[in-house]
């Protein structure tokens, strides 16, 4: 079987999109606005031909079988209004995620968007862990190091404010991909250099803390191939030895990185760099790139190509990333018969 652990509903139907711009004018107006859940008024029709004509399509061309399925992570937009705003739409988001789930169940896996806002106690997320998770049936959580979108004047990942969020995560033993959203500050391309500094700050950030050591049990998924992580494996066994630690002993029982990289030597290099036990198969289809690679005649995020192409693994290895480690690390998942 194989599991991609990282895809994003990124083909939602418009009323999804008016709802949110319902939102936006409410807070432009009124930046304290809370109003109310509300209803977004969706048929299982809608939600199947926005899920047939693409997700699933691609997953049957590619030859996948599961995507671990999360919201549109660029629209998670937790920086847009307050945290009022944050928790109605994200309950929207992940209440949609489990319909695709169960119209789709041998398909898909759900993981949660959490309401997270600037300045707010990360622990007021639990709530919705505890919704998604005991009412739900998700696997996973989305984490988002940065709900500023790009300002960056939270708290690191390695502050105890999020703590709470570790301990549910232990308790029900689920991961957490660290994702960020839309860039709001204008330095930065939100698919680009804001997604995969953020991979390599939430990295950063947890290497050098005592989080692990606090919680020995916690799963992390660093995404898109771990941002500049690999390339730069030398320079972070630098930095870890002169705070007089090895960087391995450190992170390569919670840390994990995904193949969401889109060229073959990209994945060539995670792959030697990193130990197969932490990497997990993910194409994030369909996302930041949609096109097709003119060097290759396919398209960029068809990572199963690359895993194949690799020449070094053996085939135990493979089965290893595209099915295993997702199996391991999402404990919870269960795929029907």
């Amino acid at each position: 079987m194989i599991i991609d652990c990282h895809g994003h509903y990124t083909t939602t139907p418009p009323q999804v999109g008016e709802y949110r711009e319902k939102q936006k004018e409410a807070v432009a107006k009124d930046p304290d606005f809370i109003g109310e859940k509300g209803q977004i008024i969706i048929s299982d029709d809608e939600i199947r031909e926005t899920i047939e004509k693409n997700q699933l399509r691609l997953q049957q061309e590619r030859g996948t079988d599961l995507t671990i399925f999360s919201p549109r992570a660029s629209w998670m937009g937790h920086h847009i209004g307050n945290e009022h705003t944050s928790q109605f739409w994200t309950e929207h988001q992940n209440d949609l995620i489990r319909r695709v789930c169960d119209l789709f169940p041998k398909n898909f896996a759900p993981v949660a968007q959490l309401p997270q806002s600037p300045g707010v106690d990360p622990a007021k997320s639990v709530p919705e862990i505890v919704r998604t998770i005991e009412q739900m049936g998700f696997i996973g959580i989305n984490l988002n190091p940065d709900p500023s979108g790009g300002h960056w004047n939270g708290s690191s990942l390695a502050d105890r404010s999020f703590y709470p969020i570790y301990e549910k995560m232990v308790e029900y033993d689920i991961p957490a991909m660290v994702h960020v959203s839309a860039a709001c500050n204008e330095c930065f391309h939100t698919t680009g250099s804001h997604y995969l500094g953020a991979d390599t700050t939430g990295f950063q950030q947890l290497m050098m803390s005592d989080v692990f050591k606090d919680f020995p049990e916690l799963k992390i998924i660093i995404p898109h191939g771990g941002g500049a992580v690999p390339y730069h494996w030398g320079r972070f066994r630098g930095m870890a030895l002169d705070q007089g630690f090895e960087l391995e002993e450190r992170v390569l029982n919670n840390i994990y990185f995904d193949t969401c990289v889109y060229h073959q030597r990209g994945i060539d290099l995670l792959l030697d760099i990193v130990p197969t036990k932490n990497i997990l198969f993910a194409s994030e289809m369909i996302g930041a790139v949609r096109g097709v690679d003119p060097e290759t005649g396919h398209f960029f995020d068809d990572t199963k190509r690359y895993i194949d192409g690799n020449t070094a693994l053996t085939a135990e290895q493979k089965q290893e990333i595209f099915e295993h480690n997702s199996r391991r690390v999402f404990s919870r998942l269960q795929i029907p018969a």
